[in-house]
């Protein structure tokens, strides 16, 4: 039987080298449709043939995470899934592994533009730039709430994930004339560190001025940072998340902000997302964005030619460039 790649959405920007994969595997798509109607081919046997998939960025929104009942239902061909994402928890990593199968993400492609976005946030933050934005579009000027914000210079920031996104945040903070701290589970070695300083994770939460999150999600980082990690900071502490909502609990994000322990807040992921916090909406300390991370044209198509040479890889070699960290241990 043919082997067959199968691209679950559908693929904006690589388009040409997408198609000229088909003298290596027979390309199969699957665009749109329902989790039920994808399951039903599944059963069916229409993708019996294939050995990688291809998940773009929308195709959770096609058949829903993949999932345990999802993983379990593809066909015993399949061997490696590439994701168009740096972020995976859609995933059911140990259903995955449990088969055989592996996995491989978009890190590196997504550095830059969401190191840009969390700077972006950081500034915003620090100026409560939403106030006067949103006044000065009313005919109201700089409006009643107008107060003076603060610099980045000599502020300290503290990176939670130091990871190539962390460190592309690090150095752009460097040039704010910023002191960088980081927490990882290990300290990295030094040429990749940088100028940042290696701390424990409650030294971060009580000497940061400005913290940026920028790990992965998975069951141990979930609300990694709660009331207990609010009450560590120092008042007035900036905080910035343009990795995954669910990492902060909102509602203690919510009381640390009404109660002045939190200046400002910049946002570009929610716990429940696309629904955001009702009073996160409604304060304009908040700087808010709709997730969109890596949304520029460079970046997609990085991403997008980042996961072809992944499947590419896949077939030619039977490996994966950029295996997920879980399964290259």
């Amino acid at each position: 039987m043919a082997r067959s790649a199968l691209l679950i959405g559908n693929i904006t920007h690589a388009r040409k080298e997408w198609e000229e994969l088909s003298s290596l595997v027979e390309l199969k798509e699957y665009k749109t449709g329902s989790r039920d109607d994808f399951l039903s081919k599944l059963k069916s046997g229409d993708f019996d043939d294939t050995f990688v998939v291809y998940r773009s960025n929308e195709s959770t929104g096609v058949t829903g995470p993949f999932d345990k009942e999802l993983v379990d239902s593809l066909p015993s061909s399949v061997k490696y899934v590439t994701h168009n994402g740096a972020g995976y928890d859609n995933i059911d990593v140990k259903a995955c592994t449990a088969r055989g199968i592996q996995i491989s993400s978009t890190p590196i492609a997504v550095n830059d533009a969401t190191a840009d976005i969390a700077i972006f946030l950081m500034l915003g933050a620090l100026r409560r730039i939403t106030i006067p934005f949103n006044a000065v579009r009313k005919g109201e000027w700089r409006g009643k709430a107008f107060g003076l914000g603060h610099d980045p210079k000599n502020k300290v920031l503290g990176i939670l994930g130091m990871g190539g996104i962390g460190r592309a945040v690090a150095e752009r903070a460097t040039a704010f004339g910023m002191k960088i701290q980081y927490h990882n589970r290990n300290p990295l070695p030094a040429d990749k560190a940088g100028n940042a300083k290696y701390v424990s994770f409650d030294d971060l939460m009580k000497t940061s001025d400005v913290l940026s999150l920028n790990l992965a999600l998975n069951p141990s980082t979930t609300h990694i940072i709660s009331t207990a990690q609010f009450d560590m900071m120092k008042d007035g502490v900036v905080i910035v998340n343009t990795a995954r909502g669910p990492i902060i609990d909102e509602a203690a994000l919510v009381k640390a902000i009404q109660s002045q322990k939190v200046f400002s807040a910049g946002l570009d992921v929610f716990e429940e997302e696309p629904k955001i916090h009702p009073e996160l909406i409604s304060d304009d300390r908040v700087v808010l964005l709709p997730h969109i991370g890596t949304a520029t044209w460079e970046t997609q198509k990085d991403m997008e030619l980042l996961v072809l040479e992944n499947l590419r890889s896949a077939v030619e070699k039977g490996e994966l460039v950029t295996l997920i960290p879980e399964q290259s241990k």
